[in-house]
């Protein structure tokens, strides 16, 4: 049985790495994107290519969201050219950008209207599991609609955890990535207490990753870049300020992750010695 067109908004980073998954397990796939750079490299996969949103929807019945946030996933559905202009009843919308709970809930209300789904997939891992087809899509939405969407969505995922309602799997990637963080900025602190007592880091590292301090930021420590650690937690943030709560913690972590990002890229505690080797091949 032939396997239903695919469409994909925005092919970057990790949407490119979806379109490379999906059409090597057969699906064909539409993209579009303003970077017409990108847009060439989902061509060179093999995939169709529209010129709006709208054209898109014309002949998709299942499209993908991987833009930036919020205000992309608005434009490319209830904007000029946007997908709910020409998408029928009984097609779904998958949000895998990083978008509030409240906004792709209020998203699924407009598409309720016309007959149309959303799944809720953000996803985890970074860009190493999107190039190996294993990343964790945490997914809200209706039963039928998640298992509709997890032969497609398996074909990039390792895992796919459904939370609940269409919001639920927005709120998952949030707590994630807030724990993440919390984790990270723990590292940078631990790790500048080490360099004061003159401990070597490595050595710390190792006995450290197989105790109860260890944690998943621990063992991608060389490749987190704090790049949008602070979108995240502005959207943690709103969260807390909509249902009136004082996180303490959060706020720590908002304001901390500011610098985390420089102290990343140009003085890190240097736990694996990485960073050392790649200053002394520079």
């Amino acid at each position: 049985m032939a396997k239903e067109r695919i469409g994909i908004v925005g092919p970057g980073r990790m949407g490119l790495a979806m379109v490379k998954h999906l059409v090597k397990n057969g699906y064909p796939v539409t993209a579009i994107d303003v970077n017409k750079e990108q847009l060439q490299k989902a061509k060179d996969l093999g995939t169709d290519t529209a010129d709006s949103a709208a054209e898109l929807g014309k002949t998709c019945k299942f499209v993908i969201i991987a833009v930036g946030f919020d205000a992309e996933m608005w434009d490319v559905t209830t904007g000029k050219n946007g997908l709910f202009e020409t998408m029928a009843p009984g097609s779904i919308i998958a949000v895998s950008s990083t978008v509030a709970p409240k906004s792709v809930q209020e998203l699924d209300v407009i598409a309720q209207k016309q007959g149309i789904d959303v799944f809720d997939a953000p996803i985890c891992g970074g860009r190493f599991a999107a190039d190996d087809g294993t990343l964790l899509s945490l997914v809200g939405g209706k039963d039928k609609i998640v298992a509709r969407a997890t032969p497609i969505y398996s074909t990039f995922c390792g895992t796919i955890k459904h939370l609940g309602k269409v919001g639920f799997g927005q709120f998952g990637k949030a707590m994630n990535n807030f724990l993440l963080w919390i984790n990270a900025i723990g590292l940078i602190e631990a790790g500048r207490l080490a360099e004061g007592i003159g401990i070597e880091l490595p050595t710390l590292f190792d006995a450290l990753k197989v105790s109860t301090g260890a944690s998943q930021a621990m063992h991608d420590w060389d490749m987190i870049s704090f790049t949008w650690a602070l979108d995240d937690m502005e959207l943690v943030s709103q969260m807390s300020d909509q249902y009136g709560l004082s996180l303490p913690i959060m706020g720590a972590i908002k304001e901390l992750v500011k610098d985390a990002r420089r102290i990343k890229a140009t003085n890190p505690p240097d736990w694996t010695g990485n960073f050392k080797k790649q200053g002394a091949l520079k």
